[in-house]
């Protein structure tokens, strides 16, 4: 129920498939140890979203790869269906890949939030769970991130 967000969040944070299987699997493994520490009536989703994301931030720091994000922005389909000229594809392509290398510019933090808020869709409460702070700092994080996103796009 909770495997495809889960590889998701960690794909995001190590930007590999095989540390993301890996971080995935050793979180659900991680989760499965810690339940009789779960606390009923807790949301389970960004508890188990935390304990992947800790394994995707350790994964990533201990084998000191260099952190590359790749964002894969919703393809919208063109009404009735009709395929985009080709023109329209390299332009959205364009715009995509600008937007990419803009998020790789940003730092960890600003990366994180607007993975979680954006890409993964997760509220502010989640995403505070899944960052471990408070719903406030996702707030002003996600404010801060998106002034710099919009500054490194324009420039």
């Amino acid at each position: 129920m909770h495997q495809g967000i889960a590889f998701r969040t960690a794909y995001l944070l190590t930007g590999s498939a095989s540390d993301a299987e890996d971080s995935a699997q050793t979180g659900f493994v991680k989760a499965w140890r810690a339940l009789p520490r779960f606390r009923p009536g807790s949301p389970f989703r960004p508890w188990l979203l935390r304990i992947v994301a800790n394994e995707a931030h350790n994964r990533r720091r201990s084998a000191g790869r260099a952190y590359a994000l790749e964002l894969r922005a919703a393809t919208t389909e063109p009404s009735g269906n009709a395929a985009p000229s080709p023109e329209g594809a390299a332009l959205a392509r364009e715009q995509q890949e600008s937007l990419v290398a803009a998020v790789q510019r940003l730092d960890e933090h600003d990366r994180d939030v607007l993975t979680c808020r954006y890409l993964l869709e997760l509220s502010e409460e989640e995403t505070a769970t899944v960052l471990a702070v408070r719903r406030g700092t996702v707030k002003s994080r996600t404010a801060r991130a998106l002034a710099r996103l919009r500054m490194e796009v324009e420039l």
